[in-house]
């Protein structure tokens, strides 16, 4: 019997966490009135909406998973139900925080982010999480991957920000490498419905100095991200930096992502990744 293929590892995000926090606190510090009413990528949300979406994110984590304080909460778990409690309570936040002056939301975003952060510190990477990242598909998860979607959240809510107003971005190894790694945890609860024969490989190339490549492995009747070296890739895609945090997130559209990815061997196998989402909202 063959030697089955290693899953891949814990990703380390809480230093990540930290720096990109202490990036968006530099970055809000510094906007002009102007900057703060700049649209975003995000329908109907300026740079203040996604600023206030920040702040009450980082509060109702600590309200709910510090303090166990959850006045309310989805339906059930199924996946529509947790998606529409998560829109109703991020646009709630958002009309509340969004208000807020500039001075009086980075006051508020130092004191929460602190607070996050010493919270996160507490936690037992292995030990099950509060919440399980619902959109792998997990209905359990450990603490390093909850953190690591953590990361993925504060990352790219600040990197649409300076993508709004044409800032330089925020796409370090040290930051954007644990996001990529993070989003490319999707890809097997994507590929959950895909038939394919044991050994089949679907490779996803990130170019850039935070990119990587990663490869999806039929193994059995179920697919797997290995750290393995495997055989020639079955399809593989390789996708712009500038695009990869945007595709995981509902951030550009179906256009724009034929014009700019790379698709080589079987197109079909390829697509389901195209189309994989890392966010719940």
């Amino acid at each position: 019997m063959p030697p089955q293929p290693a899953p891949l590892g814990p990703i380390h995000a809480l230093g990540a966490i930290v720096e990109t926090d202490a990036w968006l606190i530099e970055l809000l510090e510094h906007l002009s009135p102007a900057d703060w009413d700049r649209p975003t990528i995000v329908a109907g949300w300026h740079v203040r909406h996604v600023a206030g979406h920040l702040l009450d994110t980082a509060l109702r984590r600590l309200s709910v998973v510090r303090d166990g304080v959850a006045t309310d909460g989805p339906a059930s778990g199924a996946a529509d139900d947790v998606r529409a409690f998560v829109d109703r309570v991020n646009a709630e936040g958002v009309a509340v925080y969004g208000r807020f002056s500039p001075a009086v939301l980075v006051a508020h975003m130092r004191v929460a982010v602190d607070a996050l952060h010493a919270h996160l510190r507490q936690l037992d990477p292995m030990a099950p999480a509060a919440f399980a990242v619902s959109w792998a598909g997990e209905t359990t998860s450990p603490n390093w991957f909850d953190l690591a979607r953590e990361l993925t959240e504060r990352w790219h809510h600040q990197q649409q920000i300076r993508l709004a107003l044409d800032r330089p971005g925020i796409m370090t190894p040290a930051l954007y490498r644990p996001v990529l790694d993070c989003f490319m945890r999707v890809l097997p609860h994507a590929y959950r419905e895909v038939a394919a024969p044991p050994g089949a490989v679907v490779e996803m190339g990130v170019d850039g100095e935070a990119g990587g490549t990663w490869r999806l492995i039929r193994a059995g009747d179920r697919w797997m991200l290995t750290a393995d070296t495997v055989g020639a890739p079955t399809a593989r895609l390789t996708v712009p930096d500038t695009v990869a945090w945007r595709l995981f997130t509902k951030g550009i559209s179906a256009d724009e992502v034929a014009r700019v990815v790379t698709i080589e061997g079987d197109a079909a196998l390829a697509a389901p990744a195209l189309r994989a989402v890392a966010i719940v909202g």
